[in-house]
């Protein structure tokens, strides 16, 4: 089975000097191309449902909604979508998380939904806030939050990263524009959506994903 090629420039490189962390996890022996398989990784794992990380938090609320299609405009139905994400003053609720913004002991900072059978999902969250990183003097990554999706196996795991539109973090952040085609750093910019906002409780984001060349494409 063999998967569609990703178009050249919208994907990151591997080692990427400007984010100086790449240099120690860039491969530095020429990658081995693996034929996927279904077979071999078993079933995604069934689990709970958390779709609501904002009741007992504080922060600015919103909705962040999209649809999951393959790059054939498919949808994805029952893919595993998984968010993690900084609090409203950019800490994560982790122990190796040592930036001295406070905890809100109502945020977890994790949540877990199906896409339904049309593609979509929905979270309500809290806005997460920017925070310092040592990759440079006075570096800090924009708000964003981190999205992991889970197809029909483990094996077909992908993980990427939400943004903010308007953020003026964006243009100084070497994550970001490790991803040299301008449309496709593009993708990774959620949209302002007064149709996901809900009057007087939480404004709304939305935020569509494309899988393309997933192992399952041929076998529909």
């Amino acid at each position: 089975m063999k998967l569609r090629p990703v178009p050249p420039v919208t994907q990151p490189a591997y080692d990427v000097p400007a984010y100086r962390s790449t240099a120690k996890r860039a491969p530095k022996q020429p990658l081995v191309e693996v034929e996927p398989t279904l077979e071999a990784s078993g079933p995604a794992p069934a689990a709970a449902t958390i779709a609501d990380l904002a009741t007992g938090a504080i922060g600015e609320r919103i909705v962040v909604a999209g649809r999951i299609t393959d790059d054939g405009a498919r949808p994805v139905a029952g893919a595993m979508i998984e968010l993690w994400q900084a609090n409203a003053a950019g800490r994560y609720d982790h122990p190796s998380d040592t930036h001295d913004a406070p905890l809100d002991p109502g945020f977890r900072g994790a949540g877990r939904v199906f896409s339904d059978a049309d593609g979509n999902y929905r979270f309500v969250t809290i806005k997460p806030g920017a925070y310092p990183w040592l990759n440079h003097p006075n570096a800090w990554r924009p708000a964003h939050i981190h999205f992991s999706l889970f197809g029909a196996t483990w094996a077909s795991r992908l993980v990427t990263q939400m943004y903010f539109p308007g953020d003026p973090l964006l243009a100084l952040d070497p994550i970001f524009h490790s991803i040299a085609d301008a449309a496709a750093r593009a993708r990774l910019v959620s949209r302002f959506d007064l149709e996901l906002a809900q009057p007087g409780w939480a404004l709304g984001y939305r935020f569509d994903i494309v899988l393309r060349g997933t192992p399952f494409e041929d076998a529909r």
